[in-house]
């Protein structure tokens, strides 16, 4: 332990050894004390001080057992060993021997003024050596409280915040063996009315491991009447915005990850999807994940004399084929960081003594009350009997947990409703564990039927019921069909027309009327008959189709799909022309739907025959309102085109690649002249046959 001390006889005379004095140096000393475990004798002591006032706020302890120690300081503290320093800075760090016996390093840091720039609040050692420190400080804040500000404190080029405001908090991150400053920021609002105002009690602060800061700060504090400064907010934090009431201040809460730590390695096992378990039954395969997840490569050893498995991604999977303990180990590589290599370890079971739970509640007399009790029907191995601590009950309602064996445990709910009861199974000896059964228990003093669906459809109809009943443990459905189900919500398909009468029965021997039932009415209506006819019927190459619709009267909308990927929609009954781009048999298929939007569909097949064939006019009409006023390629079995025209001067006057647009004649909006154009086609057929063709067209006006 280490703090600081005005004693000059903390240090009995019989231990030698220490650091730079036996006596105090100043009025005020640090001092480093090593206890025995069990706190009857301290061990060594060592002074720890300038002729100023010197103050230990933190130890910390490397991965090789060195201690650390930072603090505050008015005198010259000592530089040993450490490139980087501030030789006038009043924060120190020091590394020590484990004995006590001397500096390591020895190091401070500062903007060089008379007394301390901040008080320190957190200080951690991470696995590569790196010492953290972090700390708040602010000229003339409050009464008895000196400081000479954030101001001049050494920052780096990433530093979250560049400039202060003099009342700041200060991150700041040494390299191994004192060789370097790896981060120096500031942190918190900038406050021109207050001149700054960030603080935090000692105690509420930590580093973890892995280098990242957990601040708490009493922050975005304001004075009088004066406006609250801006707090770096992250957006979607819990809150962005100061809510105390007039002059207060909030507690603002930081998590900062340094990422300076090293590559880590976090080994989590899981089995059946549940994370962190670590007993199965053979064979067993359990996933692995290390939670870290900052290693460029990953090597795994199962410990079954398997080989090491290596991956590039932080999961893997793993099988046991026989029953054992297994200790696997995971080693996360990253030869860019500054430990390479970290490793980490979990143990995993593998049984096969495994149990089958089960349970049965009972309600209990009088049926008015809603009193229950549990039977226990849980099964195993009869040479590995349960014990009266193997199983956890938890019965859904808030209360306490209850632990038992195979005994029946009784409960007592405080209101009708459903609850979840589940029982643990908790004794490790069982491969399965831990595993757990749960089963719903709705409870009242009278069961009560009840359900939802619609009151109308079309055949054949999906009904889709919810089940409302109250209390209900079991169901038996009725559908007025002939048909019949006990599930609790069902789907029930009606294949005919007509009105049907459902019936529910609602059952529960452990309520005062055993059972209940309710009862709806559905109509399902009838569609309309689709059909249609066709021509021709016979072959003939390179000839439309009419479809001829034949539906019943009472149809009023139609979906022709013509099966080559067209389709139409309509409310017309006129024939229908559809000619196919390519020879085969098309399934053809009219879907009707009558007032209700109830749909009926016929399909039947259709043979088509075409012969590839292309042509253009040679001449055209626009503006004659007839067949001729546009111009259009002409052809049989093209599937893709593009078809360009030029006039006498070369520009281009029209483009398309589809057979269905043609041109009328204008550029840009404005008829052309009459006059002789020059087009350009190509064009590929259904058969992946390829044909080019030039021309000139005439425009006559």
């Amino acid at each position: 332990m280490g703090g600081g001390t005005e004693s000059p006889n903390l240090i009995p005379s019989s231990q030698s050894g220490t650091v730079l004095s036996s006596s105090l140096s100043g009025t005020i000393d640090g001092y480093l004390t090593i206890i025995k475990p069990d706190g009857t004798q301290r061990i060594k002591t060592t002074y720890l001080g300038t002729s100023g006032i010197d103050q230990v706020f933190g130890v910390q302890f490397d991965v090789n057992g060195f201690p650390y120690v930072m603090g505050q300081t008015t005198g010259n503290w000592p530089i040993q060993n450490a490139v980087f320093n501030n030789p006038s800075g009043k924060q120190f760090i020091a590394k020590l021997q484990p004995d006590l016996s001397a500096f390591v390093y020895s190091t401070a840091f500062g903007s060089g003024a008379a007394i301390p720039n901040i008080s320190p609040v957190a200080f951690l050692v991470d696995r590569c050596e790196n010492v953290y420190m972090s700390g708040w400080g602010g000229t003339g804040f409050g009464s008895g409280f000196t400081s000479a500000g954030t101001a001049g404190l050494p920052l780096t080029p990433d530093a979250f915040k560049s400039n202060t405001d003099g009342k700041d908090f200060y991150f700041f991150v040494l390299k191994k063996d004192a060789s370097g400053q790896l981060f120096g920021s500031f942190f918190g609002e900038d406050n021109s009315v207050n001149n700054g105002n960030d603080h935090v009690d000692g105690g509420t602060s930590r580093f973890d491991r892995s280098g990242a800061i957990y601040q708490a700060i009493c922050g975005n504090c304001s004075i009088g009447n004066s406006p609250r400064p801006n707090y770096p907010v992250t957006a979607g934090a819990w809150s962005t915005t100061n809510n105390s009431s007039g002059a207060g201040c909030s507690l603002t809460m930081v998590k900062i990850a340094m990422n300076l730590a090293g590559v880590q390695s976090a080994i989590r096992s899981s089995i059946n999807n549940v994370v962190g378990d670590t007993l199965g039954c053979v064979p067993l395969t359990v996933a692995f994940r290390d939670t870290v997840g900052n290693a460029q490569s990953y090597e795994w050893d199962f410990g079954d004399g398997s080989p090491r498995a290596t991956t590039a991604a932080p999961t893997n999977s793993h099988t046991y084929a026989a029953v054992g303990t297994y200790r696997v180990m995971l080693i996360a590589i990253d030869p860019s960081s500054c430990n390479g290599r970290d490793t980490s370890y979990v143990q995993i079971r593998v049984g096969n003594i495994e149990a089958t739970l089960d349970f049965n509640p009972v309600k209990l007399l009088p049926c008015t009350s809603l009193n229950y009790r549990f039977d226990n029907l849980s099964t195993t191995l009869a040479a590995y009997p349960f014990q009266n601590t193997s199983f956890r009950w938890n019965f859904g309602d808030g209360s306490a947990p209850v632990s038992a064996g195979t005994n029946s445990v009784f409960h007592t709910y405080s209101a009708p409703g459903t609850y979840q009861v589940t029982l643990y199974l908790i004794d490790t000896t069982y491969c399965n564990a831990p595993d757990s059964l749960k089963i719903p228990l709705t409870i009242a003093e009278n069961v009560k039927a009840g359900f939802t669906t619609s009151s109308i459809g079309c055949a054949p109809y999906d009904a889709v019921f919810s089940n409302t009943s109250v209390a209900g443990q079991s169901y038996n459905w009725i559908f007025g069909d002939g048909n019949t189900s006990t599930q609790s919500s069902p789907t029930h398909t009606y294949t005919l027309p007509g009105t049907y009468t459902v019936t529910l029965i609602a059952n529960n021997p452990n309520t005062c009327n055993f059972r209940d039932t309710a009862r709806f009415t559905i109509q399902v209506l009838d569609a309309p008959i689709s059909n249609f006819s066709f021509t021709p019927v016979v072959i003939q190459p390179n000839t439309p189709h009419t479809f001829t619709n034949l539906s019943s009267s009472d149809a009023i909308r139609f979906k022709w799909n013509f099966g080559d990927g067209d389709s139409i929609l309509t409310t017309s009954r006129v024939p229908t022309v559809h000619q196919y781009k390519s020879s085969g048999t098309f399934q053809v298929c009219l879907t009707a739907y009558n007032q209700l939007d109830c749909p009926r569909t016929i399909c039947k097949s259709v043979e088509a025959s075409i012969n590839p064939l292309v042509d253009v006019p040679n001449a055209f009409t626009p503006q004659s309102g007839d067949i001729n006023s546009v111009i259009q390629v002409k052809g049989f079995g093209i599937v893709k085109l593009k078809w360009e025209i030029w006039n006498r001067w070369g520009q281009k006057v029209f483009e398309t690649t589809d057979a269905k647009f043609g041109w009328d004649g204008k550029f840009k909006g404005v008829l052309q002249p009459m006059d002789v154009y020059m087009y350009t086609l190509a064009v590929e057929f259904f058969d992946g046959r390829m044909l080019t063709k030039k021309g000139d067209i005439t425009l006559i006006r």
